[in-house]
């Protein structure tokens, strides 16, 4: 029994020192992860002065030009650039929807919208017209201005508490969030445009009928890419056939292998994009051919990082992958 009874001693002996061991860990791990951010921001820090451009090329630019809407500025899906920004008509939309002229990557979304849905004749007195996520974005009141009848939706407040999007100010309560009297007058506002309550996930059944749909950055946020992907197709269930659908997002231009996939922002690929016009196209709808051409304009060589710049922000670090922001129009088929 002598030695069962030793071995038993140096069992419970070796458990004792890993039961030590484990009750330092925690401090000793919460101090590696306090130096290791300590060391990404001073990292990030220094990747931003080092890339940041020469104020000369940002600063106050892009220049404003006195302009309209193309006719034809969108012939294909495609992806933010900076030679957008320098156009007449890029300066239009910016002045139309109140918005202040600047090299970031979020107004290139609305103009985007705005642009392809108006040179597809989509924008016209009575048309309807869907929006997701709308956040405080102004495009609601923009469309509003112009005659249509809209229904803005977003998600719930507390789901909204919860992923932090009130706190940034992109979430809409309610139909005030909207309002932007500098873009609709008050009475035409509240005329055209209703507010509802909407999980991207899993959209009303009753939300049928609309001639175009829109989401500025809103369906990367969904969980995964095929969570965002299917948004996108029962998005366009919503619309009367020949309908139009226009939805932005973040585009990985640094990996067409590695990406971020099942998480709060994920992040899509050209081989994600290219699968799934394909699928669209297969199920009888036409998509604007992909244009995924990156820019070469000195403001878009750089990549901001963490705190993010209110500009120059044409691409940006995301968990280490370079992106930009990307546009797909749809039209729905006629079945």
């Amino acid at each position: 029994m002598a030695q069962p009874f030793k071995s038993l001693i140096k069992s419970i002996r070796r458990s004792q020192l890993l039961f030590e061991r484990l009750t330092k860990m925690p401090g000793q791990l919460e101090a590696l992860r306090r130096a290791l951010e300590d060391h990404r921001r001073e990292m990030r820090l220094l990747h931003g002065l080092q890339t940041l451009p020469e104020r000369q090329l940002w600063e106050g630019k892009p220049p404003k030009i006195p302009g309209k809407p193309h006719a034809h500025a969108f012939p294909y899906s495609t992806v933010c650039r900076q030679d957008s920004f320098e156009t007449p008509w890029f300066s239009y939309w910016a002045e139309r929807l109140d918005e202040s002229l600047r090299y970031h990557r979020k107004l290139w979304e609305f103009v985007f919208i705005c642009q392809a849905l108006s040179e597809r004749d989509a924008v016209r007195p009575g048309a309807r017209g869907l929006g997701f996520g709308v956040g405080s974005e102004p495009l609601g009141a923009y469309f509003a201005s112009e005659g249509c009848r809209i229904t803005a939706t977003d998600m719930a407040v507390e789901r909204a508490e919860e992923m932090g999007w009130i706190l940034t100010n992109e979430h809409a309560a309610g139909k005030a969030a909207l309002r932007k009297p500098a873009v609709c007058p008050d009475d035409l506002f509240d005329a055209n445009v209703e507010f509802r309550t909407c999980d991207m996930n899993d959209v009303s059944q009753d939300l049928t009928g609309y001639d175009f749909c829109w989401s500025a950055c809103a369906f990367e946020h969904l969980g995964s890419l095929e969570k965002g992907l299917a948004f996108v197709e029962r998005s366009i269930q919503c619309l009367k056939p020949g309908g139009w659908a226009v939805h932005t997002s973040e585009y990985n231009y640094g990996s067409n292998v590695e990406t971020i996939d099942h998480a709060d922002t994920v992040l899509y690929r050209k081989q994600d994009l290219e699968a799934f016009v394909r699928r669209l196209e297969d199920q009888g709808h036409r998509v604007a051919p992909l244009d995924l051409q990156m820019g070469t304009g000195l403001v878009e060589q750089y990549v901001d990082v963490m705190p993010y710049r209110d500009q120059p922000h044409l691409r940006m670090s995301l968990w280490g992958h370079p992106t930009t922001s990307f546009g797909l129009i749809i039209q729905r088929g006629e079945s």
